[in-house]
């Protein structure tokens, strides 16, 4: 009786101790799972730590001097429409050059180039399929047919991403007291929509006559500046000064 009763007590020593194991490793079990539970949870948190300030803006672009600017920052586009540039002969032996520091530029390239080195913006020639005649009657008599024709000369270079430019200046000579009709292809082949457009212009007498309402009613959407920069074509050469004081007034 006395060894059936130590049999048992050491089998309930036995089974208590298995159970006691049992119960520690079921805890250990449910920590490790419930650390497991945690660390998926916040892992799946979103990230929210701030991005360092030297990451570069993915919605800048850069600019030719290694700058950027933000896409429809304050660029400044400087087009210009001039025959020299049109007449498929060299710009000495055409009728709409005037000489710079000893060198022939077309007339509208020579007042693009002083804008440009007062508001540092992009210069952009207006080319076309057409080839104007170097004489400077024949020319004008061109010019003549094409406004009787209501002509829209092909253009040959495209500007490339307008959207940059917040302001545009356009230049072109007065021929018959009009833009010449590569002008309306211009201004038909983009949208200016938002945009401040600056007129500068080279005439022989007749100033802006009404380009720059013509220009109002072709870009309804645009900022159009009455103020713009006319100039003789017999006054060019000397036009440095009255175009950066033009510019100083506009702000530039």
């Amino acid at each position: 009786m006395i060894r059936h009763n130590y049999v048992t007590r050491i089998l309930s020593c036995l089974l208590a101790a298995a159970m006691i194991s049992t119960l520690a490793a079921c805890g250990r079990t449910e920590d490790i799972q419930g650390a497991q539970t945690e660390e998926r949870q916040e892992s799946s948190q979103p990230f929210t730590e701030t991005a360092d300030s030297s990451t570069r803006d993915e919605n800048a672009d850069v600019t030719s001097d290694g700058g950027t600017a933000a896409q429809g920052g304050n660029k400044i586009l400087i087009a210009y429409f001039t025959a020299a540039e049109n007449s498929g002969v060299d710009a000495v032996a055409s009728a709409s050059y005037t000489t710079i520091n000893g060198t022939a530029v077309g007339r509208l390239r020579a007042v693009a180039d002083m804008i440009q080195e007062n508001t540092g913006g992009d210069l952009f020639s207006i080319q076309t399929s057409v080839v104007y005649p170097a004489d400077g009657g024949e020319l004008i008599d061109y010019a003549a047919e094409e406004q009787d024709k209501n002509a829209r000369p092909e253009l040959i270079s495209q500007i490339e991403n307008l959207d940059q430019y917040d302001t545009v200046f356009i230049g072109y000579p007065t021929w018959w007291y009009d833009m010449p009709q590569v002008l309306y292809s211009f201004f038909d082949a983009y949208d200016f929509s938002g945009k401040t457009i600056i007129p500068f212009n080279v005439h022989n007498g007749s100033r802006f006559s009404g380009t720059i309402d013509t220009i109002k009613e072709l870009e309804p959407e645009a900022t159009v500046m009455e103020d713009g920069f006319t100039v003789s074509e017999r006054d060019v050469a000397d036009a440095a000064e009255d175009v950066a004081e033009w510019l100083n007034e506009l702000g530039y």
